[in-house]
């Protein structure tokens, strides 16, 4: 026959083990909010990271757009700049090709006609009038060579080379060594220089002989 009933073979001694009195949470409730809380934490990690990186990315596009528009407004600006110079310059190289090719013909009819003239041939008879149309020839000829040198810059540029050894010997021969002088002109160099102080010296000369009597 049974024993008398017991209560307490039908309680749970883990259960009311792991319950807290006043419904306060069990240790397995806190256990298991705290790693829910860290799994929260980690995926909350990979969402920053992931927006991180979603950041830089943006942050590295507008970069590019920004250099983009910059890059294409700085392009456009300069090859509009370009282009409008270099026609420019086209325009200027054509016509002053135009200018030479006109002038070269010019310049070969001229040397023709100068270099046709022979003085050599003339005879009395036909001296003067021989003369007056070469005259003439030379100084069309001598028209035509300024009027080029005033617009091609090169034959410009060649007149003053040439120039330039010329006006330096006109500048030695105005103003000569005087190591080339002679010993007369140097006595005239000698006495123009020291004029002055001779006058001087003959006054203080003159003022002294005519104190001397006095005393």
């Amino acid at each position: 026959m049974a024993g008398p009933h017991d209560s307490s073979e039908f309680i749970d001694t883990d259960f009311t083990a792991r319950k807290s009195p006043f419904g306060a949470p069990s240790r397995d409730d806190t256990d298991r909010k705290v790693v829910e809380a860290q799994q929260k934490l980690v995926e909350l990690k990979r969402a920053q990271e992931e927006l991180e990186r979603e950041r830089a990315g943006l942050e590295e596009l507008r970069r590019r757009q920004s250099e983009f528009h910059t890059g294409r407004d700085e392009i456009i600006q300069n090859l509009t700049r370009g282009l409008g110079l270099l026609e420019e310059a086209e325009f200027a190289a054509r016509r002053d090709a135009e200018q030479m090719v006109k002038t070269l013909a010019d310049f070969k009819m001229a040397l023709a006609k100068v270099q046709a003239i022979h003085d050599e041939t003339w005879t009395k008879e036909n001296f003067q009038m021989e003369l007056t149309r070469a005259l003439t020839t030379i100084e069309n000829a001598r028209m035509e060579w300024n009027s080029a040198r005033l617009k091609i810059s090169a034959l410009a540029g060649e007149t003053k080379k040439a120039a330039a050894p010329l006006e330096k010997g006109l500048a030695q021969a105005s103003s000569p060594s005087l190591a080339d002088l002679g010993f007369f002109q140097l006595c005239k160099i000698g006495l123009a220089m020291t004029w002055p102080l001779l006058l001087a010296l003959l006054g203080a000369l003159a003022v002294f002989i005519a104190i001397l009597p006095r005393k």
